[in-house]
């Protein structure tokens, strides 16, 4: 018994210097990232709002800090949500990454912190419409070298299922910032399939019309898939 509460303690030992120190440090940068996200983020709508000064200041960029773990920032009718989560994750087996045997040899290299970019409505969280729907148009992985990848559309690039490729710094921050907006103005709201609005009852007007929450979205029926792209395309209709 002794023997093998002996094994046992070395184990949890080994685990926590090795698994539980490299998430620690995994974290450390997500969170590092994340803040020169946020910088980039800010600084990226001054420089634009002064190319606008003269224009419509309801088409003026806005940034808000949420605080540790979420920012967004406002383009014109959409909103993009930039949210870090605060645990550190493990890619499952039949994710893209392990089709390089490399990963396999050297599995510490994949536990990732995620960044989350979402896209919405600005209407949505003005009006309050809890039923209306976002997106989530990337995922941005940050692992132990404090080197990244993104899953999820083709336009945002940087897309490879690899680490080592993309350094965390400004100007990688900059283009996945800039190609994410212009990835959300890329679509427009659309109207709703005629048949799916024709009957209506009375409390449905009075409760969700007035109150303004119609479910709404940008790309209806859409689903997200990192992996088909194709199937994306088709959603956007």
């Amino acid at each position: 018994m002794e023997a093998q509460d002996s094994s046992m303690k070395n184990h949890i030992v080994k685990t926590l210097k090795e698994k539980s120190v490299l998430k620690q440090v995994v974290y450390d940068h997500t969170k590092n990232t994340f803040k020169l996200l946020k910088k980039v983020l800010k600084d990226l709508v001054v420089e634009y709002n002064q190319e606008m000064k003269n224009e419509d200041e309801r088409v003026l960029l806005e940034f808000r800090d949420r605080g540790i773990f979420e920012a967004e920032v406002k383009v014109a009718g959409d909103l993009i949500i930039f949210n870090m989560h605060s645990n550190i994750f493990e890619f499952p087996r039949n994710h893209e990454i392990w089709k390089d045997n490399y990963y396999i040899d050297e599995p510490l290299m994949t536990y990732s912190g995620i960044i989350n970019i979402y896209n919405f409505l600005s209407d949505s969280f003005k009006y309050n419409r809890l039923e209306d729907l976002g997106y989530l148009i990337g995922r941005i992985f940050v692992n132990k070298d404090a080197t990244f990848f993104v899953e999820g559309r083709r336009e945002i690039g940087f897309n490879y299922p690899s680490f080592g490729k993309n350094e965390v710094n400004i100007e990688n921050m900059r283009v996945l910032i800039e190609a994410s907006i212009a990835y959300a103005l890329k679509f427009d709201l659309l109207v709703p399939p005629y048949n799916d609005v024709k009957i209506i009852s009375v409390d449905y007007m009075k409760e969700k019309i007035n109150k303004h929450k119609v479910q709404t979205g940008k790309r209806l029926g859409f689903q997200y898939n990192a992996i088909d792209e194709s199937s994306a395309n088709k959603g956007v209709s």
